[in-house]
């Protein structure tokens, strides 16, 4: 309709319609534009919030960089100082072991003297006490020389250069030798010491393993006032077993992980006030380690103590027997040395003279050196001179080898002469070298029915 009230015409009708058609695109056409307007308006807000959190994240990275950095540069300036503690310990521990080594040489010098002399003496012997005293006195120096021997392996052993030689061992002979030296200290304490065992074998280092069963016997010796001690044996399938009991005061369980630690003395030592420094544990745990044999610990305070030892079983004794029989045997016939031309190389005036009696007393004709200039001086003066056998001390004056006698002495009888290198050193540079000589070694104090042995064996 129109104004005035007429009813609109056909055309007029069609115009309104056109412009509400119109009017609505528009309204669409408007929603869409504010629809626009508010995501751009978000996408805004949002960028903004995403920009402020990016130098949020921005500012942090730089504060954890730094802190990076700084402790980095810490870890940088830690490692630098742990190395060079480790250098200084390295070298600290090369010239322990280099020490240790020297003075071990010179000490076992006496011995070995000492103990040729010994044994020369003793095959002089007449009457029964003298003999008596004479066994003595080598147990004596058997003793010294061994608890030199584990100063001298406790060094090695931190250094690695130790390697435990394994063979067949004696369980009855092994715990006799050892309850000889603990006897007279358990008998003047009135403690009764016995052992019990089968005639059986283990596999080990004799010597690793008689030490630690001495140290284990006089610890238990040391600490037990009343009762007894007792070493046995028990086969645990594979393993022997070796025990040492003893009715002291036991160890508290607090104390049970301490007592193998270097210096540590527990409670008992400390009420008993007994002497030491605390090393014969530690030594045990060192060796058994070395060795591959479980050591156990079981006590009870006010009861005693256990401790025993785990040791691959090797069989019965017999066998065993029959071949140390043998060697002995071999190694007490005079007869086979009579007239043989032996060459003595050492420095130390005392072991020449030793050695001498001793190879004299085997019927041998000695002829002493104490390094080459003393052999070449013979040889210009007797082309001729020509030994069945050479022995050589290793480490001789002003950094000369024996190996060099050896060699000189080869090389004028036109013959690989049988020579046997004496020495304390017991490092692989050493071994080597003599092996590569195409000579035999014994290690100081040489035994003389270990030394007659060879020698026998080498010019038979």
């Amino acid at each position: 309709m129109n104004k005035d009230g007429r009813p609109a015409s056909p055309g007029q009708h069609d115009a309104l319609e056109e412009l509400e058609r119109r009017n609505q695109k528009l309204a669409k056409i408007n929603a869409a534009l504010m629809q626009r307007v508010e995501r751009s308006m978000d996408y805004q807000a949002n960028a903004y919030s995403m920009f402020q959190t990016a130098i949020g994240l921005e500012t942090q990275v730089r504060v954890r960089t730094e802190e990076l950095k700084s402790a980095l540069n810490r870890l940088e300036r830690a490692n630098d100082q742990l190395t060079i503690a480790r250098d200084s310990a390295e070298r600290a521990n090369r010239f322990k072991t280099g020490f240790f080594t020297a003075v071990g040489h010179d000490l076992l010098q006496p011995l070995h003297a000492a103990r040729l002399s010994l044994s020369a003496l003793a095959e002089m012997r007449d009457d029964p006490q003298q003999g008596r005293l004479i066994g003595q006195v080598d147990h004596a120096l058997s003793t010294i020389e061994e608890l030199l021997r584990t100063i001298l392996d406790l060094s090695r052993l931190e250094s690695g250069a130790l390697k435990p030689s394994f063979q067949a061992v004696e369980v009855l002979d092994l715990f006799r030798s050892v309850l000889v030296d603990i006897e007279p200290i358990a008998r003047d304490k009135g403690l009764a010491l016995t052992m019990r065992s089968r005639d059986v074998a283990v596999t080990s280092d004799p010597l690793m393993l008689r030490r630690i069963l001495q140290n284990l016997l006089a610890n238990a010796v040391q600490y037990t006032e009343q009762g007894h001690v007792l070493i046995a044996t028990r086969r645990r399938g594979a393993m022997l077993r070796i025990d040492v009991w003893d009715t002291g005061p036991g160890i508290a369980p607090q104390e049970r992980t301490k007592i193998f630690d270097e210096f540590h003395r527990g409670a008992a030592a400390q009420r008993s006030h007994a002497g030491g420094f605390g090393v014969g544990l530690s030594i045990i745990a060192r060796m058994s380690e070395a060795l591959g044999h479980r050591l156990e610990l079981c006590s009870k305070v006010g009861r005693g103590t256990r401790f025993s030892i785990h040791v691959p079983f090797a069989g019965d004794a017999p066998s065993v027997r029959a071949l140390r029989d043998g060697v002995h045997k071999a190694a007490t016939q005079a007869d086979p040395l009579s007239g043989i031309k032996a060459v003595v190389i050492d420095n130390d005036a005392g072991v020449r003279d030793a050695m001498r009696a001793l190879l004299e007393r085997w019927g041998c004709e000695v002829h002493p050196f104490g390094g080459l200039a003393e052999l070449d001086a013979t040889l210009v003066s007797e082309p001729s001179f020509r030994p069945d056998i050479i022995l050589a001390d290793y480490h001789l004056d002003a950094g000369e080898s024996g190996l060099a006698s050896v060699s000189r002495l080869r090389d004028t009888a036109g013959r690989a002469i049988q020579a046997v290198v004496i020495t304390a050193d017991h490092s692989p540079e050493v071994t080597d070298a003599v092996a590569a000589a195409g000579c035999e070694i014994l290690r100081k104090p040489v035994k003389p029915a270990e030394l007659r042995a060879l020698v026998m064996h080498l010019v038979g």
